[in-house]
């Protein structure tokens, strides 16, 4: 079945760097267009960032233009998002999900999801 494990988050200062992980299998991985979304404390997810198939097509929310990078690895079925630059409010659950086209910066163009990683971002 679809897994999609994250990794990499932890706790950090104002200004410091995290690399997120998320291992996908179960499913092939180079057909799908992959994303990172964040739920921070009593807030709605939210789109963070998605990438295409080849990785020749990126989005990001305003947010985290110019402080993130999102990059997949076909050969490994791995996606990162490297955040840099980071700030209190960047704290959150970060998701990694999977979705075959479409609106990418959507929750609904998505079809699977991890479970999460924890970002801590301290003042």
């Amino acid at each position: 079945q679809v897994q999609l494990v994250e990794s990499g988050g932890g706790l950090v200062q104002t200004g410091g760097s995290l690399r997120l992980s998320c291992v996908a299998s179960g499913f092939t991985f180079s057909n799908y267009y992959m994303g990172w979304f964040r739920r921070a404390p009593g807030k709605e997810r939210e789109f963070v960032a998605a990438i295409s198939w080849s990785g020749g097509s990126t989005y990001y929310a305003d947010f985290v233009k110019g402080r993130s990078t999102i990059s997949r690895d076909n050969a490994k079925n791995t996606l990162y998002l490297q955040m840099n630059s980071l700030k209190p409010e960047d704290t959150a659950v970060y998701y990694c999900a999977a979705a075959r086209s479409g609106a990418v910066v959507y929750e609904s163009a998505y079809l699977d999801w991890g479970e999460g990683t924890q970002v801590t971002v301290s003042s």
